[in-house]
């Protein structure tokens, strides 16, 4: 029987239907504060209130998900801090916003002073490689919520971002005829941990070296790319129709920035951890909607502009490529195959 994030213990259909009931819940707070007038709410990369002078204050919360449970069973910690940092500014440029500032939440069943210190150091990197400061934090020792043998823990933490009214993307203005740049994942990110463990631990040890794949706890492991620099700079020299950060729900969250048609027919290889993940049984549809399949970011554009956008992530270090096109189908195609 094929494997799937639903039988792994996510399903996205029932958590989709949880975060519409809780937006409806929390539209009755956006008039309550005068000198922060709401500007776009829930449902999107990060929320925006404008603030007096004019300016746009958005606003993103994220953790890193089960993949502690890796660092936890690899005993190593000084990178997943860069994860965090990675999934909070990547979705708050989404709307053109620059991060910044940062605050931490650590919570824990014990207090280890080393391992806090390690975790700290990769939020630090992320930060540094953001551009952004991180002002505050809080660490909280729970051993009654936090189970687990030995040490156990969880890490997310908040964003905050600046930017003017005619920075605001929302995804609005694309239309058919333009272009999806896909931006190379360093991996699997920060999503999906549930399914890769379920897939991938059933028959390997976290220890294990796999030809093309390396030891697989590393692999798995390997931090989040922070796309902020890149992307803040094709906002300043560009036309940029939309942007999105592929992260859980993989290519089906491109519908969030406008009902349209997006059509993927140009992938680049996906990393050889996702391959593996898929030889133990997880469909190819699931594996489109579930992982980043060695894209992170997508940048929608007209096609005069992509030539000049890649050339600023290859400045960047970062590769990119056309992997599609914008169609007036509704839905996401990958490869023809309809995904949502």
């Amino acid at each position: 029987m094929a494997l799937t994030y639903k039988k792994a213990g996510v399903d996205i259909s029932k958590i989709k239907q949880s975060q519409r009931e809780i937006g409806k819940l929390i539209a009755s707070t956006h008039n309550l504060q005068k000198k922060a007038k709401m500007k776009h709410g829930f449902g999107h990369y990060a929320g925006i209130v404008e603030i007096p002078g004019g300016k746009l204050l958005a606003t993103h919360t994220d953790g890193v998900g089960t993949k502690v449970v890796i660092a936890n069973m690899m005993k190593k910690y000084d990178s997943i801090g860069i994860d965090c940092i990675a999934m909070n500014v990547n979705d708050i440029i989404c709307i053109g916003a620059t991060p910044i500032s940062f605050v931490d939440y650590i919570a824990a069943n014990k207090n280890d002073q080393k391992i806090f210190k390690q975790i700290v150091k990769g939020l630090v990197t992320g930060a540094k490689k953001s551009t952004m400061p991180i002002v505050g934090g809080e660490t909280a020792i729970m051993p009654d919520v936090i189970e687990g043998k030995g040490f156990a823990f969880d890490l997310a933490g908040m964003v905050v971002g600046l930017l003017d009214k005619k920075d605001m993307i929302l995804g609005n203005k694309i239309k058919t005829g333009d272009v999806i740049i896909g931006v190379n994942s360093s991996g699997i990110h920060s999503n999906g941990y549930s399914l890769a463990r379920k897939a991938l631990l059933t028959k390997y040890s976290v220890k294990d070296k796999v030809k093309g794949v390396g030891i697989i706890g590393d692999a798995l492991l390997k931090p989040t790319e922070i796309y902020t620099n890149p992307v803040l700079e094709i906002i300043q020299k560009c036309e940029i129709k939309g942007l999105a950060h592929i992260t859980g729900g993989s290519f089906t969250k491109l519908l969030r920035l406008k009902k349209i048609g997006f059509e993927i027919d140009s992938l680049p290889k996906i990393p050889p951890i996702m391959g593996l993940i898929e030889e133990q049984g997880v469909k190819s549809e699931e594996m489109y909607k579930t992982f980043n399949m060695g894209v992170g970011f997508c940048v929608m554009a007209s096609k005069d502009q992509a030539e000049q956008i890649k050339l600023i992530f290859k400045k960047h270090k970062i590769s990119s490529q056309e992997i599609g096109q914008i169609i007036s189908k509704k839905g996401v195609f990958v490869n023809s195959i309809k995904i949502t």
